[in-house]
């Protein structure tokens, strides 16, 4: 791919506007004066000499576009500052030294930031975890797919677990309070509701312009493809059935038989730490959902980690003689029948070693305090781990590590790299159990632009299939009351996913979700409080609104749903109509000037969010201190007037300063080319 270079044009400069005593050839006028000056000067060899130059403006009459990069593209690899070669034995050794320092920064850093993300989790359930238990208490309303699919969205965003809303479902299934195929559409929004993860990693990057635009593309393809795919997908299981009858067939045909667990590789690294600081008990959340009112009162921080079960004989009642253990240990007393039973329970041994065992706080509180905490370590881990990353890809190591993920097979395979990246998502996914954090990881390279998003899309379509293989192989080690249930579930995630992948990756016009991404991506680099509307507006407004509506009845669902579905489809055709074919439109529709400036543009939405913030700094100022009241010289200062020579005043002068194009300076910004000499 060839570099684009800028135009060179031929540079006019504007003549100086002249003047009684001005004269037609200033060359020969410089000429001139020297030779008037030279008996002077060697009269006066100690003094100054002044040697006038040809006089030209300063004013470019010409302004050159400046073709810069488009900043959603990856960035050019910077050389660094002395080259390998250049360097003495001395320097290549601490160069190595330092270079083997970053890695170990780097692999601190990503610990400590997938410990975050793991309490994280712990912070959401707390704070919602029982709301989310009580949502998926009314089996009926969830017999309604839109609902279902809605449900599916805000548990799993409230709780930032995916395994965690799909067991609960397990549960429900298995207890014969929901069905296998209400449970779909709920699985379908829990694969919604799990991204949310990686774009709230990509606010983490807001701070430079570029790296957002970048990083929020890398964050959100990943909601766009599950978006898609449900948009398709949903209302043809509805119509059809087809990943019920599919995965059900498939369930009856195998002979599966409860094995193992899948191994925990990474909990293995993360839960020594995690464990000191908080430890849940997720069946509370199972318990309420089941409509346990016990439950209710229960907490979910985990007290007692260490539990003996114990077999005790026991005198207890039963309703008649029949129901004794034997009739040797059978006798009566009155209306009372009695009986010798061995009685099972648990005895608390020793209490867990986390920091909230004994603190007398309420879940609310803890989750609070545990949100703030792992937003901040979080965040932290994320700057520095982006600030290391920087240093760290410079020059021949950057190049070699771009060219390695980013480039394609040769000519007759190049079709298969996106196929390997899937695979490379998939057993990444499955060694660190938890799409969450692979996607979390990768977000912040492609905003420093270490990976494409062409790249990025496949290595996320990967993970999705790799988190439903940890599912299946978790629901293999169910026990046999709910092994069937909770395998069709974990098959009916993995086809859903499979079936989006046929639908949005194999034939490049269909790769929706990157041309959706990278276009999110610009509006928030341009307008980042966007970016936080875009995460309320989608993950819990959509899913609040529908919910309450399906509550209130079918006919209010379809009521308000069937027109803002209508609108959405005309503006839509309208787009592509005005971007491909506009000839065929009235003149009036082929552009949206006939609108009103804040239906068609965020501009107007900018300055008022802009104002209330404004408003806000403001007024906690004048709180605070005396700085909102400025001095009257502040008040009343006003441009200082330039004196502008009498040869000039005919003459419009403009002065532009020359300064480089920043990385935060929009595409269209030129720059004026000057090419002048001082008098």
């Amino acid at each position: 791919m060839k570099e684009a270079r800028p135009e060179v044009r031929e540079k006019t400069m504007a003549p100086w506007p002249e003047s009684d005593n001005s004269h037609a050839d200033p060359n020969k006028f410089v000429q001139e004066e020297k030779e008037k000056g030279s008996s002077s000067n060697n009269a006066h060899s100690s003094g100054n000499k002044i040697e006038l130059q040809p006089t030209c403006s300063t004013i470019a009459l010409v302004e050159e576009p400046v073709v810069q990069q488009d900043p959603s593209d990856m960035p050019k690899v910077k050389d660094p500052e002395i080259k390998w070669s250049e360097r003495d034995t001395k320097g290549k050794i601490t160069a190595v030294f330092r270079g083997f320092g970053k890695v170990i920064l780097i692999f601190i850093f990503l610990y400590f930031f997938v410990c975050s993300l793991d309490v994280l989790s712990s912070a959401f359930q707390l704070v919602g975890g029982k709301m989310a238990g009580e949502i998926f208490r009314d089996g009926s309303v969830l017999s309604n797919p839109m609902t279902g699919l809605m449900i599916g969205i805000l548990v799993t965003a409230m709780v930032q677990s995916s395994s965690t809303s799909t067991s609960v479902v397990v549960s429900m299934v298995s207890s014969s309070l929901l069905t296998v195929k209400a449970a779909i559409p709920i699985v379908m929004g829990a694969n919604i509701g799990t991204s949310i993860t990686n774009t709230l990693v990509a606010l983490m990057q807001a701070g430079n312009r570029d790296e957002f635009r970048r990083a929020f593309a890398g964050g959100t393809v990943h909601d766009f493809f599950n978006w898609l795919s449900v948009l398709v997908l949903l209302p043809l299981e509805v119509m059809t059935g087809y990943l019920y009858h599919v995965t059900s067939a498939m369930v009856k045909t195998f002979n599966i038989k409860s094995g193992e667990n899948a191994p925990d590789l990474l909990k293995v690294l993360t839960d020594p730490l995690t464990k000191l600081i908080i430890r849940l008990d997720k069946k509370v959340i199972n318990e309420i959902a089941l409509g346990s009112e016990a439950a209710k009162k229960k907490s979910l921080i985990k007290i007692w980690c260490k539990k003996v079960e114990k077999v005790t004989l026991s005198n207890v009642t039963v309703p008649s003689p029949e129901n004794c253990t034997s009739p040797s240990f059978c006798w009566t007393n009155g209306n009372t029948t009695w009986t010798l039973m061995n009685i099972t329970y648990k005895q608390n041994i020793a209490k867990c070693k986390h920091a909230f065992v004994d603190v007398g706080l309420s879940d609310e509180t803890i989750g609070l305090i545990l949100l703030a905490l792992s937003l901040l370590v979080l965040c932290t881990c994320l700057i520095l781990m982006v600030k290391v990353l920087n240093s760290v890809l410079k020059g021949q190591v950057a190049s070699v590590i771009k060219k390695t993920i980013n480039t394609d097979f040769p000519f007759p395979f190049a079709w298969l790299t996106g196929y390997l990246a899937i695979l490379v998502g998939t057993g990444m996914t499955f060694i660190v159990q938890s799409s969450s954090v692979f996607t979390s990881a990768i977000t912040p390279l492609v905003g420093i632009g270490v990976i494409s998003l062409e790249r990025a899309y496949p290595l996320t379509l990967g993970s999705n299939i790799g988190t439903t293989t940890t599912a299946i192989l978790a629901a293999l080690a169910s026990p046999g009351s709910t092994l069937q249930n909770s395998l069709q579930i974990a098959l009916c995630h993995f086809f859903f996913n499979i079936s989006g992948i046929l639908l949005w990756y194999p034939i490049p016009f269909t790769r929706l979700p990157i041309r959706l991404a990278r276009g999110l991506g610009n509006i928030t680099a341009n307008y980042r409080w966007f970016a936080v509307f875009y995460l309320i507006f989608c993950f819990f407004l959509i899913p609040l609104t529908v919910f309450g509506l399906s509550l209130a009845g079918l006919p209010y669902l379809m009521g308000v749903g069937i027109p803002i579905i209508v609108v959405v489809f005309v503006v839509l055709s309208m787009n592509f109509l005005q971007s491909h074919c506009p000839q065929i439109l009235p003149k009036k529709l082929q552009t949206w000037d006939f609108l009103p400036l804040w239906m068609r543009s965020l501009q107007p939405w900018d300055e008022l969010v802009s104002l209330m913030m404004s408003c806000l700094q403001l007024r906690g100022c004048c709180r605070f201190s005396k700085c909102c009241h400025l001095p009257e010289e502040e008040k009343k200062a006003k441009e200082i007037p330039i004196k502008v020579p009498e040869v000039y005043e005919n003459t419009a002068v403009i002065v532009e300063e020359t300064q480089p194009v920043s990385k935060t300076q929009d595409p269209q910004d030129v720059k004026a080319v000057s090419n002048c000499t001082a008098l």
